[in-house]
């Protein structure tokens, strides 16, 4: 029953959370930097009260090793939400996030010494083609979209560059952050409700250098059309509603991928948030009215086929049949 439960608060968290962050962006575009605060203000103080026990519960892994894994997780963290303000549209931010395979791969065989099937390299090579596809399509609709003006388009194109640029370093420095996740708990154990939580309070000083711009959003948000929120009544500008309900989603979200990761194969959770990825970015385009060509179909179809003959689900599949015995033993 918690496996099924866990699925549908990723499934219900996740989607949603989406949902409300492009109403945030559509917006305020350059809001990034104030949904990234409330997110890890939000979560820092759920983990201080519950998992640190206020401060009395020492971590089991070093802060030293947090202060690293910290750095490049709120680095990775800031950088994708900004990349949202450099003229990318929310469905390539979700479809070249979902690349994150091949970084891995890539610096698996780099770092970790790592060699993989030819299966692998193909649903790599399958994966990198969507999102080459989806990116160069988006590229010529950001130059065709763009003002009368040659260097208005000019501008816009330089603009978008810098957001692939930004997406693909959060991309490699998030593959990173994995490959050294992996390394500490292979020494200290798997303690990922602690790290859930110093991975969004360490980091909270750093937001200090973005006072101003979260600041000067906040009174945006505060000048923006009054809502009555249903069922409580409560009576709030639009922005500000759209913000809290994007960092409770964000935390069902979390939450949802935490029990799936206690009771579930990382299979299993690969297949979950990449077919919640898929709903997400047919939602996206749907309900938003994005553009979105047979192209980008095409690249989006590549990127999950890819991603599910990596995680090699059919092979899988075909075990549990064959072995049923096997598995109700281990239930």
């Amino acid at each position: 029953m918690r496996p099924a439960f866990a699925v549908g608060l990723v499934f219900a968290g996740c989607c949603s959370n989406v949902i409300f962050l492009e109403l945030l962006v559509r917006k305020h575009p350059g809001c990034g930097n104030i949904v990234t605060f409330a997110q890890f203000l939000f979560i820092a103080v759920e983990g201080f009260l519950f998992e640190a026990d206020l401060g009395r519960k020492p971590p089991a892994i070093p802060i030293r090793y947090y202060a690293i894994m910290v750095t490049m997780f709120f680095t990775v963290s800031v950088v994708n939400n900004y990349a949202l303000n450099l003229n990318i549209a929310m469905p390539l931010h979700m479809i070249f996030r979902s690349g994150s395979l091949i970084a891995n791969m890539i610096l698996g065989i780099i770092i970790l010494k790592k060699r993989y099937s030819i299966f692998k390299y193909t649903s790599i090579a399958l994966v990198s083609a969507g999102i080459f596809i989806c990116t160069f399509m988006s590229a010529k609709q950001v130059t065709s979209q763009s003002s009368l003006s040659e260097n208005d388009g000019f501008q816009a194109f330089a603009w978008w560059l810098l957001g692939i640029g930004a997406l693909t370093f959060a991309l490699l420095m998030s593959a990173r952050m994995g490959i050294f996740q992996e390394t500490l708990y292979k020494q200290f154990g798997k303690h990922s409700k602690e790290a859930l939580f110093y991975n969004h309070a360490l980091p909270l000083p750093g937001f200090i250098f973005l006072a101003s711009d979260i600041y000067d959003h906040a009174v945006l948000f505060n000048k923006s059309e009054l809502y009555q929120v249903p069922v409580i009544g409560v009576i709030m500008p639009v922005m500000w509603f759209y913000l809290l309900m994007n960092i409770v989603t964000q935390y069902v979200c979390i939450r949802g991928v935490f029990i799936l990761t206690t009771e579930c194969t990382s299979l299993t959770v690969t297949l979950v948030v990449t077919l919640r990825k898929f709903v997400s970015l047919i939602f996206s385009i749907l309900y938003f009215q994005n553009p979105f060509t047979l192209w980008h179909w095409l690249g989006t179809v590549f990127v999950f086929i890819g991603t599910l003959m990596y995680t090699e689900v059919w092979n899988n599949l075909g075990t549990t049949k064959s072995q049923p015995k096997k598995d109700d033993k281990q239930d």
